[in-house]
This record gives C-alpha cells, sequence and structure tokens, in this order.
C-alpha cells in the first residue's frame, strides 16, 4: 500500500529525531505499553515503550542471546519475555551491539499494575538507572462486563466504577506534576482536552477502516499491511499527521474495495491472528495465500483501535483518559473481557480459522488465550494454537507451525 511505505518513512524519520534527542541526553521516558502514553506526548517528553524496544531488539534478531543470559541471571521462566527484554539488555549492558547504540538512564519510568511482574521489573530498572518510578494501579473491575465495548465509549463510569477511576485520576495527576518538574511547563487542560477529542476522531476514522475490511467481500488489505498504518498513526495519536494518515488510509481502502482488489484473488478462508505480532518473523502471515487461499485478515490493532481508546469526555478528559486505560492490557487478554470480544470480532470479519499465539512464558497473556480459544471453538471457529513468544524465537520451529495451520486449512476446507 502506498500509506504502509508513507507511515513507515514517516516513522523512520521521526525515530531518528527521537533516537538523536534521546542521545543527545535529552531527559526521556520509558514506560510499558498500557500507560497513559497520552500524557507524555502532549507534554512533549520523549517516549521508549518497553514492549516496542523489545520488538526492535528481537527483529536485530538479539533476542536468544539475551534470554539464555536472563537464565544465567537466575530469572524464573515465566518471566513476561515481551516486557522483560529491554531490562536484560540494560542489565547486559552491551550498547555497542544494540539498538541505538543502547539506551541511557530515563528520566522517568512508568508502569501499570496489571501483572504481578511489571512492577518488579520497573523497580529493577529503576534500581538500575536511578530514573524518578511511576507505577499506576491496575484494581480489578468488581463486574465486568463481558461486552464491554457496547459501553466503554460513553458509558464508563458505570462500566469501570467510580472508585477505580478516581484512584487511576489521582495517580496520573501525580504523573502529570513530575511532567509539569521535567519540562518546566504547566499542564494545559483546555489544550488536553482538545488533544483528546483529536484522538477520539482519529480512532472514528479507524474504526470506519475496520467497518469497510470486515464487510469486503474479498479482504482488500492484510494485517501486515494493516499494521504499520494502525500502529504508526497511534504512536502518535492526536497529532495533524496521524489524522491525515488514517484519513488516507481509509481513502485508499475504499479505493481498493471499489476497484475489486484483493490480498488474494482466491481467497476461500478468512484467518485472525491472536495475539501481538510475531516480531521476529512476520512473513508469517502471508505463507498461506496462494497454498490454501487463506489471508490473514484480522489482528487485533485495528478493531481495537475505537473499542479500546474511542471514550467520550463528559467534560472531564483526564478522567475519560483514565477510563481508556482502566482495563486496556486485561480487555485484550483476560476473561471476560477477551472471550467475548473475540467472537464479536470474529462474526463481524466472517472468520473461518483462528490462528491463537499462546506466550507460555507470559502468565497474563497466556493463560487467557484458553478462555478464547473455548469461546471460538464454542462460536463455530476453528482454532489453531501456537505455543511460542512475540519476541524469543529459540522455541520457533517454522516448518512445524505452518504444518500445523496447514492441516487446520485442510480440514476447514474438506
Amino acid at each position: 500500500m502506498t500509506c504502509a511505505q508513507a507511515a513507515t518513512s514517516y516513522q523512520r524519520d521521526w525515530l531518528k529525531g527521537l533516537r538523536g534527542q534521546i542521545t543527545d541526553g535529552a531527559p526521556f521516558a520509558f514506560v510499558n505499553a498500557d500507560t497513559p502514553h497520552e500524557l507524555f506526548h502532549f507534554m512533549d517528553v520523549p517516549m521508549v515503550t518497553n514492549q516496542w524496544w523489545s520488538a526492535v531488539i528481537a527483529a536485530k534478531q538479539l533476542a536468544p542471546d539475551y534470554f539464555d543470559r536472563m537464565e544465567d541471571l537466575g530469572f524464573h521462566a515465566h518471566l513476561p519475555r515481551y516486557s522483560s527484554l529491554p531490562l536484560i539488555a540494560q542489565m547486559q549492558g552491551d550498547f555497542d551491539r544494540q539498538p541505538w547504540g543502547g539506551l541511557p538512564a530515563p528520566a522517568i519510568l512508568c508502569a501499570r499494575a496489571s501483572s504481578d511482574e511489571h512492577p518488579r521489573l520497573f523497580q529493577h530498572w529503576a534500581d538500575l538507572t536511578g530514573a524518578e518510578l511511576h507505577l499506576l494501579s491496575a484494581p480489578a473491575t468488581p463486574d465486568p462486563a463481558p461486552d464491554w465495548w457496547t459501553r466503554a465509549r460513553s458509558d464508563w463510569e458505570g462500566l469501570y466504577g467510580t472508585a477505580r477511576l478516581d484512584l487511576m485520576v489521582a495517580e496520573m495527576q501525580v504523573l502529570i506534576e513530575a511532567l509539569e518538574r521535567l519540562t518546566g511547563r504547566d499542564f494545559d487542560h483546555a489544550a488536553f482536552a482538545a488533544y483528546m477529542a483529536r484522538i477520539d476522531e482519529q480512532e472514528r476514522i479507524l474504526d470506519d477502516v475496520a467497518d469497510m475490511i470486515a464487510g469486503a467481500d474479498k479482504c482488500p488489505v492484510g494485517i501486515g499491511e494493516q499494521m504499520p498504518n494502525v500502529m504508526i498513526p497511534q504512536w502518535h495519536r492526536g497529532s495533524d499527521w496521524a489524522l491525515s494518515h488514517v484519513t488516507a488510509f481509509r481513502d485508499e481502502v475504499a479505493g481498493r474495495i471499489e476497484r475489486g482488489e484483493a490480498v488474494c484473488e482466491d481467497e476461500r478462508t478468512r484467518m485472525m491472528w491472536i495475539g501481538a505480532g510475531l516480531w521476529f518473523d512476520t512473513s508469517f502471515y502471508r505463507a498461506f495465500e496462494e497454498s490454501h487461499g487463506a489471508v490473514f485478515c484480522w489482528s487485533m490493532y485495528l478493531p481495537f483501535a475505537a473499542d479500546g481508546y474511542i471514550r467520550a469526555d463528559h467534560g472531564d478528559p483526564l478522567r475519560a483518559l483514565a477510563a481508556r486505560v482502566a482495563a486496556m492490557n486485561e480487555q485484550l487478554h483476560q476473561p471476560p473481557w477477551v472471550n467475548a470480544w473475540m467472537v464479536k470480532e470474529a462474526k463481524r470479519w466472517r472468520i473461518d480459522v483462528a490462528v491463537l499465539l499462546v506466550p507460555e512464558h507470559d502468565r497474563f497473556s497466556g493463560y487467557g488465550s484458553y478462555f478464547a480459544r473455548e469461546a471460538l471453538r464454542a462460536a463455530g471457529v476453528r482454532v489453531v494454537e501456537i505455543h511460542s513468544d512475540m519476541v524469543d524465537p529459540r522455541d520457533w520451529d517454522r516448518e512445524t507451525m505452518e504444518a500445523r495451520v496447514r492441516a487446520a486449512l485442510e480440514q476447514e476446507a474438506g
């Protein structure tokens, strides 16, 4: 896609600038993926996301050495590798071989306590670097509605609970004060409201794109091209560039559908990829198009842009942001959130086969997958489980994994 190339080019240039800022000594934040990135963006604080940095290290084929080292250091086998890889690389200290020459010490660290491990991982970062640590709570929702997406956009106060949102807002205000000290700038609440409104506008456009692809006779854009067109604008959400890009993405998808273009002209099977990206082997997503007419048309990144991000501000954009991050990770990985959402999405996208990535070393992401598996099977979707990891290729056997998916596709066709 033209848009995918444009997004990749924009991100490449932007990352060069970010790298220059950080390596030249600008104070930056190192944060988990499910934290309120909007606060860092709005306050113009350079930011590196833990899981993105993990994917970069994995793409450079450095992960096996670091995971071997992790075991040598005595860390337990179920440490979530997607979240722990950057810490191990930092502890190893061989910055000459790492991307960007490694990361200097951040000024601020931020994580949600969305699993048992994340606070401890970030405490290690703080001990190692001396950075100011902000840990945000993740109290459970007492009565999690399975169809959360129907209420989350507007009735988020009732969905997530007043006490829970009060706690999250209070903790974010402490983080804002730290960002004000770091930047020497006051937090402009009126400007933040306008910024949040632009993010919702961006996500509504992506919701339109998801509806268009899901409803097309044949898939016009596979997940390999969806990802850069969604994830890169999400990185810059609310910016002029991001809004312009997702609008162009919608127009390009509409053009493809109007012209009858398809990822696979002989499409016979629609597949969904459940889990984070397989960052060290993304070509896997196109391995079954020619042989079986099977297209990966769904990954979580595009549909979650709307269901996971659109939050009416009701006159309080900071509280709306709390509602956005209140259960972000939980909704993607934990029952009853994830299983109900997967079934809803499978029906919407007319999915025949789901390939479920089960990261056995990540209890938070992995164990909730079993509920999604059973729910999808009950809904008539054939499910193939792949026990591997997003960033650890040591147990990845491409030939065996392809054979398992092919067997399922042949059963589906038979």
